[in-house]
């Protein structure tokens, strides 16, 4: 296959999105979320290559973005995570709820504050992080909330409304340093105080919430179709040659390690108890444990890892591990796609140690040896104020400006474009 150096491809500035807002419109701004999909790009990317498309996936569908827009398009869609707290926080995003009852919900729920007593919850047992996290005022108070709510005279839908504003917040309640992209303690930060912080928060969601559900209401819209499910992007139950179009992002190589991210909303809902076991989950994650460094079907990725090597071994097999991963991620796209399908995949390239991850490229050969063919590659510009323009010049890992280690990189991705 001829080698494709996307270098040389010019930026597309109708794809740049400097001025939007987008991510607060509709449910997009319901929860934090690191490198979170442009509201932007995915309209865009339906309105150009996905018209008409009866169904609509998302293999990492992350904090529900693509399946949002879907439903706002009135497309049914399906995605897949292998994070419990993002096919949370996709279920409620993609959940229109009643401003009605919502608000009397909302209402019910803070009349109850007045009951709150600090020593009713001072001897509550939560996972030993959660101490390490947490003062006894504000963990007693996250408690509370989290007690009221299960009790609430209310359906599931509400509760996991309320239970993604707790989510929000744990973060700015916590001793978790906020400028931080890693789990890190601030001791000189006052955490904020739960029930302030709820009442904030969940006040702007029940706004996004009835205009979202206004939307639809009006365009009919509200039943369109949509599921979330916890599973792995290598391996889905989504049908075979089911799917019109896939509009993912998937995980950087090396930027983020989402369960360390979102280990406070992981452990206060306890959906994990050891965060060694939760991390080997995750693509692209550096505990994955391997110990190889082949990748069997790219030469371009094989070329990545041995110039890796060279530098690290530990960050060579990471990688490959990654390529590896995304190399099955590629056949299960092609598994679940239609006749003339398309895949839209946003992926950008990073530099490792000197060493150029052209992590783009190299998905694009996945595609091809898949059987997928070329329709369009895009390049844009991020905004930097979109995305960190910062990284560790070793591990690659987003980072900030007092990190002695860190470099500027050029904020640009691409969109792949690729018809079964």
């Amino acid at each position: 296959m001829r080698y494709i150096n996307f270098d040389n491809i010019p930026e597309n500035r109708e794809w740049a999105f400097e001025s939007v807002r987008s991510t607060e419109q509709w449910t997009h701004g319901y929860h934090r979320y690191p490198a979170k999909f442009l509201p932007d790009v995915v309209r865009k990317i339906i309105e150009d290559y996905a018209r008409g498309s009866n169904l609509i996936a998302d293999l990492f569908a992350g904090c529900g973005t693509t399946l949002v827009e879907a439903k706002v398009h009135g497309i049914s869609s399906v995605g897949t995570d292998i994070n419990p707290v993002a096919q949370l926080i996709t279920k409620v995003k993609t959940t229109a709820l009643s401003p009605i009852a919502l608000q009397q919900a909302y209402d019910a729920l803070v009349k109850l504050f007045d009951e709150y007593s600090e020593c009713d919850y001072a001897g509550i047992q939560k996972h030993d992080r959660i101490d390490y996290w947490f003062t006894q005022p504000q963990k007693a108070k996250i408690a509370f909330l989290y007690d009221k709510i299960f009790h609430l005279d209310v359906n599931d839908d509400i509760k996991d409304f309320f239970y993604v504003c707790i989510s929000h917040i744990l973060k700015n309640c916590s001793w978790w340093l906020q400028t931080s992209t890693k789990p890190q303690k601030d001791k000189e930060k006052k955490p904020e105080d739960p029930f302030e912080e709820f009442c904030r928060h969940c006040k702007k969601m029940i706004g996004w919430n009835e205009k979202f559900y206004n939307e639809l209401n009006e365009k009919g819209r509200l039943d369109t179709p949509c599921e979330i499910h916890l599973e792995d992007a290598r391996h889905t139950s989504i049908q075979a040659g089911s799917i019109n179009a896939i509009i993912t992002s998937p995980p950087y190589v090396t930027s983020y390690e989402y369960a360390d991210i979102h280990q406070l909303t992981a452990y206060w809902m306890e959906y994990m108890s050891d965060i060694q076991e939760f991390r080997k989950k995750f693509i692209g994650s550096s505990y994955s444990g391997n110990t190889s460094l082949s990748v069997s079907e790219s030469k371009q990725a094989q070329k990545i890892v041995n110039a890796l090597a060279e530098k690290s071994m530990h960050i060579a097999r990471d990688v490959a591990q990654y390529f590896n991963d995304m190399q099955e991620v590629a056949k299960e796209m092609s598994r679940v796609l239609a006749p003339n399908g398309r895949a839209c995949i946003v992926i950008g390239n990073t530099k490792i140690k000197e060493v150029q991850i052209k992590s783009a490229e190299v998905f694009f050969e996945f595609l091809r040896n898949a059987g997928l063919r070329k329709v369009n590659v895009i390049k844009r510009s991020i905004p930097h104020k979109l995305m960190p323009t910062l990284r560790d010049k070793n591990t690659g890992k987003f980072t900030k400006l007092d990190n002695p280690n860190c470099k500027k990189v050029y904020p640009n991705e691409y969109i792949i474009i690729m018809k079964k």
